[in-house]
């Protein structure tokens, strides 16, 4: 069975999953989520209880979601390539430690933004809401670029699946113009190198619904249905 990711659009987290599969070269196949329609469906709670993407299947027909704990499963497979880390080595416990602030304090210093970008919400509450979500996203713009410091990429002279993580995280601003990310000339060069890398232009594609170039293992979509159907079958 390929693996398969279920990955959320319009511009979910699972945007670095989609890029660090690419990143792996293995065999996977997509499955499109649309948020918060599909998401938070009968259907695809049966897949994952939670109602949030991604979920990946795997080969043996397991199922792993949360992004962190995705791209750790993957990594043990991207090791050879430097897309991750033996775990017990120092550079595993430095890409643990990025990958982690990444998953919680990069990424939820947006979460009163999109509150109140998704409630719709107006007056006094949504000045608040806005002013210690941009006070958040500021603080961890500002920590993470001193931890990329000079370095090429966040944890050195390579791409890792941290580096795709942080892509799909860092757009983000373009809903909520709380930063300039000029502001922090490291980042901007990051995301800048990111943004011309194949496997993220793939990836954009693959959320437009544009005709997608794949340089990795790919297989083509399958639907939510078509993903029920298999679990059916293999139960």
């Amino acid at each position: 069975m390929v693996q398969t990711l279920m990955y959320g659009v319009p511009s979910g987290c699972s945007f670095g999953s989609i890029v660090a599969l690419e990143w792996l070269g293995e065999p996977y196949r997509l499955c499109r989520i649309e948020m918060p329609a599909d998401v938070q469906s009968e259907a695809y709670r049966r897949i994952n209880p939670v109602g949030e993407t991604p979920t990946l299947l795997t080969g043996t027909g397991e199922r792993i979601s949360e992004s962190m704990a995705i791209l750790h499963h993957l990594g043990a497979r991207g090791i050879g390539k430097g897309l991750s880390f033996a775990q017990g080595t120092p550079e595993f416990d430095r890409f643990n430690r990025v990958l982690a602030f990444l998953n919680t304090s990069f990424f939820t210093a947006f979460g009163p933004l999109w509150y109140v970008f998704e409630h719709g919400l107006e007056g006094p509450e949504k000045d608040a809401l806005r002013a210690y979500g941009a006070a958040k996203v500021t603080k961890a713009h500002a920590d993470l670029e001193a931890m990329l410091g000079d370095k090429d990429w966040l944890l050195g002279d390579r791409p890792t699946f941290a580096d795709a993580y942080f892509a799909g995280i860092a757009r983000w601003t373009k809903y909520h113009d709380v930063v300039d990310r000029r502001d922090y000339p490291g980042l901007q060069r990051l995301f800048g190198k990111l943004e011309a890398d194949p496997a993220v232009r793939f990836a954009h594609a693959i959320e437009r619904g544009e005709p997608a170039t794949s340089t990795g293992g790919f297989r083509g979509e399958v639907t939510l249905g078509e993903v029920l159907r298999q679990q059916a079958l293999a139960a």
